[in-house]
């Protein structure tokens, strides 16, 4: 099937507190159009995963109207949106309009039951509408990250699990099976906690410096790891908009960063040639 992608086609969303979408376009001269999402395959992959919507005249505004509702949860991955004017139609991929995501902005303050399921709306680089989806058995919300002189601190909480007294944080070596187990301070409901690591736990040993640490939680001994990270507010690209200082000491930097996929990293380089983390 073809794609076009000369279209001004202009389509608002709003999502509420549950997770549903509600889109909007222009009327179409088409008897059964209907809104495509595709998950974006990996590079040089087909795409395998599509999900589709009908669309329908609202009565009010006589507009095109599509609910995306928060079940089944979407795979985890980015997902473009096109209209599909007819089944056999060429599909036109979409520009965005008004996104009404306020419902977002203090989603942390939510518990979330498992599966945990995030779904945020947003422009990709090239100017169209798309949708970022993580959906993951368990998952553990950063919220404050300090940095001082001595040692780092997170603040974070615990989503579709909970922590038990010998609950551990571990931080693992990229590319590696090393780790690094650490205690948290588990707050009275097991879900809230906090930890910190200093320059010995993020450098000590035969490591050296230009490596980047992975950060998980264990609710319990024995139990997977679940990693840390930032999905529950309406930013879907944090890797460059969330910047922290860095922790210098011993000869090395330590600087606490998002990934790409909005999880929590350690990055250590030698004080005289940091580097720019993935």
């Amino acid at each position: 099937m073809t794609t076009h992608l000369d279209t001004h086609l202009r389509t608002h969303c709003a999502i509420d507190t549950d997770g549903r979408i509600t889109f909007r376009l222009p009327p179409a001269p088409a008897a059964h159009p209907q809104l495509l999402l595709r998950l974006r395959p990996k590079k040089g992959r087909p795409e395998t995963t599509l999900h589709l919507l009908d669309l329908k005249p609202g009565r009010a505004d006589g507009d095109l109207h599509a609910v995306l509702e928060p079940h089944p949860a979407l795979d985890e991955g980015r997902w473009d949106l096109y209209l599909l004017p007819a089944p056999e139609a060429e599909r036109q991929r979409l520009r965005p309009g008004l996104k009404d995501l306020r419902a977002l902005v203090d989603g942390h303050l939510r518990d979330r039951p498992s599966p945990v399921a995030v779904r945020i709306p947003y422009v990709t680089k090239d100017g169209f509408l798309a949708l970022r989806a993580w959906r993951r058995t368990a998952h553990a919300e950063a919220r404050a990250i300090d940095v001082t002189q001595q040692a780092l601190t997170v603040e974070a909480r615990l989503h579709g699990a909970e922590l038990r007294a010998d609950a551990t944080v571990r931080l693992r070596l990229r590319g590696t099976g090393t780790v690094r187990d650490l205690r948290p301070r588990i707050d009275d409901d097991g879900r809230g906690f906090s930890f910190t690591a200093d320059q010995e736990d993020l450098t000590g040993g035969s490591e050296a410096p230009g490596r980047i640490w992975d950060a998980f939680v264990r609710p319990t001994t024995g139990a997977p790891p679940i990693r840390i990270g930032r999905l529950l507010d309406d930013v879907a690209d944090r890797k460059h908009v969330f910047v922290y200082p860095a922790l210098t000491a011993g000869g090395s930097i330590s600087r606490p960063y998002y990934t790409v996929d909005n999880d929590l990293a350690i990055e250590v380089t030698p004080a005289e040639s940091p580097k720019c983390p993935k």
